[in-house]
Formats: structure tokens, sequence, C-alpha cells
């Protein structure tokens, strides 16, 4: 245990998180975030003048930093493993089987693949256009200059630069102040099928949407959930990462054990 702690002392936690706040990005068919100061200081004093406070929070399962259930999608009717949702769903029960609360604490090596730096002599920009298609291509240079490579079991993290759009939540979802339909860079199908092909345990991106949208398929959320049985994690902050050159880092995080829930959030760390 002492060797442990030992070695977790010497190294940097870069915490990979959005914040939550009224008015933060959603995605328009995910509940917002709302947030309520149920109980101020002063409301009700206790002996010796001392008071408390608490509040109340709402929020979808899928906004913010969080990651995909197996059961968030499906295709023909069937979930991943050719499981039929409808015999496995219902309102209040949400879905029994590849639900969130069946994914254990996450504690895997990590792999930054940053597509807006590797991008950058090419875009001229810290970020990636909105309308810019991650390839195999791109995956493969970005990989060559993180000097690593991925291994069966790795969570792999795409950076876009779209992070630091996090604060302006009309911009961060489609691309522009006042805009309507959900815009973004990702990758498209064949870079997915490049993701699973290698044995990934979940992919990642600092995007509200992961793949490239809009799109009417969803196609990457096919593949990936349904037919790898691969996770998504959405909306993360991979800015540090970038900034400090961390291509290889162990990284945790947990979902909240939501039974029959199809997303949760999450506050994932990188140790590096």
């Amino acid at each position: 245990m002492s060797e442990l702690l030992d070695l977790i002392r010497r190294h940097t936690v870069y915490d990979l998180a959005q914040p939550y706040f009224v008015g933060m990005p959603h995605f328009p068919t995910h509940p917002p975030f709302l947030f309520g100061l149920t109980r101020k200081h002063g409301d009700m004093l206790l002996e010796g003048n001392v008071s408390s406070s608490a509040d109340a929070i709402a929020l979808g399962g899928h906004v913010g930093t969080h990651i995909d259930a197996l059961c968030h999608f499906s295709c023909d009717g069937k979930l991943h493993g050719g499981i039929q949702a409808a015999a496995v769903q219902s309102d209040y029960g949400g879905i029994s089987e590849l639900s969130i609360d069946t994914v254990a604490p996450i504690l895997r090596r990590g792999v930054l693949l940053d597509i807006a730096a590797e991008m950058k002599p090419e875009t001229n920009s810290d970020t990636l256009p909105a309308d810019f298609a991650i390839t195999p291509d791109h995956l493969e240079r970005a990989l060559k200059t993180a000097k690593t490579a991925i291994e069966p079991g790795d969570v792999v993290l795409l950076r876009t630069g779209w992070a630091r759009f996090f604060p302006d939540a009309s911009r961060y979802v489609t691309g522009s102040r006042g805009g309507h339909a959900v815009t973004g860079p990702g990758p498209e199908l064949d870079a997915a099928r490049w993701l699973s092909e290698r044995g990934v345990f979940a992919a990642g991106s600092d995007t509200i949407a992961f793949e490239k949208v809009p799109t009417a398929r969803m196609p990457v959320h096919v593949h990936l959930l349904v037919e790898s049985g691969i996770y998504i994690i959405e909306a993360l902050n991979l800015e540090d990462l970038s900034r400090n050159r961390i291509f290889e880092f162990v990284f945790v995080a947990a979902p909240l054990k939501i039974r029959g829930g199809t997303g949760s959030p999450i506050r994932p760390i990188a140790l590096a």
C-alpha cells in the first residue's frame, strides 16, 4: 500500500471534467441541468446560532461530462449482443440489461490522440472546424506523434479543442452563436472501426456528441455501443493534457450506480 501511495504522490492528477452550471451546454434531446439552493443560511437556526445550506439538482444522464451505457443505443430493435430492447425496458425501471449500474469503476491505461494539435499547421487554429471529419489517417498521425501504441482495453480520448467553447453553450453545441442544429467535429464510421479493431474499452472526446454531427443515423454510436460493446465518453476537458503533452496516463472514472440508467455523469481524472 505504501508503495502505491508513494507512486501516486510522484505523479500529477489532471481533472478531465467540465463544470456543471445553470445554462451549461446540453444536447437538445436531453434535459438541461437544473440547480436551486433549497435551504439558505439563516432559514433555520440551530442552537448556538448555527445554520446549514442545501441544494437540489436535476439533470439528464447524458448531460455534462458523462459516459454512455451500452444500452444507450439500439439498432433494428436490438442492443449489444442481440438483446431485444423492447423486452428489457420500462418507463420506471429503465433498461434492465447493459445499464450504467453494471459498469464497474474504470481504472485503465489512457491514451490521448490530440487531433487538434496535429492539424494546427493545416487549420491554423487550436480547434478543429465544425465540419471536420476525423479519419483513420488523422488517428494514425496523432498516435505517431504520441510515440505510443493502443493496446486492447485502453481508454482512447480524442481532442478537438472544443472544450474551450464549453462556457458558451450555443457555440459548444452548434459551432456558432445563435446556431440551432447540433454541429461539431468528430470521427466518422471508418475512424470508429479503427478504434474497435484495436479493442479499446472506451472512446471519448471533448465534444457533445463524440462523432461528427449532424448525422441522421449516428453510425459511430451504433458501431461502438451496439456492434462493438465499446463505451463512449463525451464532454471531456482535455486541454491540460494537451498543453503538457501528456499522451499516456492512468484513466480513472466511476459512473453513478443508476439502476436501469442509459448513462451517467462522471468525474474522470488522468494520473500522469
